[in-house]
């Protein structure tokens, strides 16, 4: 059997295994509850793989190695290191976000803000989502792409598929098993891996020896990037129904808060890992397309099984992070539109079926999405700020300010929106993200508006977590 046939038959079982864990995970499922959040019942371990897997997708592996092949160089593992540190920051509100007892980000929003809040928010949510789960698909096809020479478009089907597929059958008990399964793998592969890349490019030295100085600059992406990206990642986590999902599904709040934490440092130590590879792809391979830089290192430097198992790793990245982007938005789709304004009545059966559905034809979109736009980060920064410019204060303030005013809500979100897709259309002015100008604005819209209807007399917002 030759190098590269083993490397597919690893790669290819590992994209059937995720599709055994989905239908094992289908008999899991009793209810509603089950399929969207696991039955609230996930553990601190499992809760701490579930965030990891999520949030370590194609933007921490493919895309850093990328952003090292190419201006970043060694500084962009700060990418995955702000990640971490936004995982953590997040776990100070975790416990308010499990006592919530809710299922979706906008269902907060809703029960302080009202009506209007509560739909532009889900379908920010909603499109983002989407657009993120579009990221992930492309990213794991990249892989396949350069792997066995498919197309691309033909690879974005096939892995677009098993992902829907197995995503379809068990929502989140599916998801949060093949998160622990991508987990172990994601992490282990892509560290076993960098002795043996560096033993073959010729050592750390000949790799630094062949690369231009300024590639090897810790933070040659700038502090100015590295904050920004810390506290777009702390927006982005804290109002991003994928993660907050997952907090929803812990057991109960200390479960929520040390998973949280447990993640971010995790993240953190495996941060600089992609850097390295695409480092080393650059002093050997300096030609190539900057988002193949880890399948060529693996194809070329890794021995057959180890490169196998790198690539089940970067599929375990994007398949995990893609699975619960989708399944976001699935459960935002069925509970916040079609249960809230169109099936009021629905019953639990029903809900399942519908989120089943939902995950299917959401996928097509995503799968329709991934061929339109091949760009792995910028699509995932435009669906962040999509998501959280506008929402970020009303659902922290909301979550946290017992004096916050209904108006407030509905202020903040429509002008934070505004702000964050002008800033982002007007080139990002300064240097700084659209992202960061539109929850900034939010914020000050949403302080303003609350003082100036508490100085009219209006009384606070019904409280998002009930007494």
């Amino acid at each position: 059997m030759d190098s590269l046939t083993i490397i597919w038959v690893i790669v290819i079982g590992y994209l059937v295994l995720n599709l055994a864990v989905g239908v094992y995970s289908h008999i899991r499922v009793k209810n509603s509850a089950d399929y969207l959040l696991a039955g609230r019942r996930i553990g601190v371990l499992m809760t701490a793989g579930t965030l990891a897997a999520t949030e370590i997708g194609g933007g921490s592996t493919v895309g850093v190695a990328a952003k090292a092949y190419g201006s970043w160089g060694l500084s962009a593992g700060w990418y995955v290191v702000a990640s971490g540190i936004g995982v953590i920051l997040v776990s100070f509100v975790a416990p308010l976000l499990r006592r919530a007892m809710a299922t979706t980000v906008p269902e907060i929003i809703g029960r302080r803000f009202g009506t209007s809040s509560y739909l532009i928010t889900s379908v920010l949510s909603m499109v983002s989502t989407i657009a993120l789960a579009a990221v992930q698909i492309t990213a794991t096809a990249t892989i396949i792409s350069v792997l066995t020479g498919m197309s691309t478009e033909a690879s974005i089907l096939l892995c677009g598929g098993i992902l829907v597929l197995y995503t379809m059958f068990g929502g989140m008990w599916s998801v949060t098993l093949t998160d622990v399964i991508h987990f172990f793998v994601l992490v282990g592969g892509f560290s076993l891996a960098v002795p043996f890349v560096l033993e073959e490019a010729g050592g750390w030295h000949a790799v630094v020896a062949a690369l231009p100085p300024e590639q090897l600059g810790f933070t040659k992406v700038g502090w100015k990037t590295i904050v920004g990206l810390i506290i777009m990642y702390f927006m982005t986590f804290s109002t991003g129904q994928e993660s907050v999902q997952r907090y929803f599904a812990a057991k109960d709040e200390k479960t929520a808060v040390w998973g949280s934490i447990i993640c971010g440092i995790v993240m953190a130590l495996f941060a600089f890992v992609p850097a390295v590879l695409g480092l080393v792809a650059l002093a050997v391979f300096p030609n190539i397309e900057a988002n193949n830089a880890v399948a060529t290192v693996a194809l070329n430097l890794m021995p057959p099984v180890m490169a196998g198992l790198v690539m089940a790793a970067v599929a375990s990245a994007t398949m995990s992070s893609g699975a619960g982007d989708l399944l976001g938005a699935a459960t935002v789709f069925t509970k916040d539109i079609l249960e809230r304004h169109f099936v009021p009545n629905i019953t639990d059966n029903q809900l399942t079926r519908y989120s089943r559905w939902c995950v299917f034809f959401l996928g097509l979109v995503a799968i329709g999405i991934s061929f339109a736009s091949k760009a792995i980060i910028p699509l995932l920064v435009f669906a962040f700020t999509m998501r959280s410019a506008g929402p970020f204060a009303a659902f922290l303030l909301g979550l946290t300010w017992k004096g916050a005013t209904k108006g407030a809500g509905i202020t903040s979100i429509v002008l934070g929106s505004l702000a964050g897709f002008g800033w982002e259309i007007a080139g990002q002015p300064f240097g700084i993200m659209s992202i960061i100008f539109g929850s900034v604005v939010s914020v000050i819209v949403f302080v303003v508006t609350v003082w100036i209807e508490k100085a009219m007399g209006r009384e606070p917002a019904p409280p998002a977590i009930p007494e």
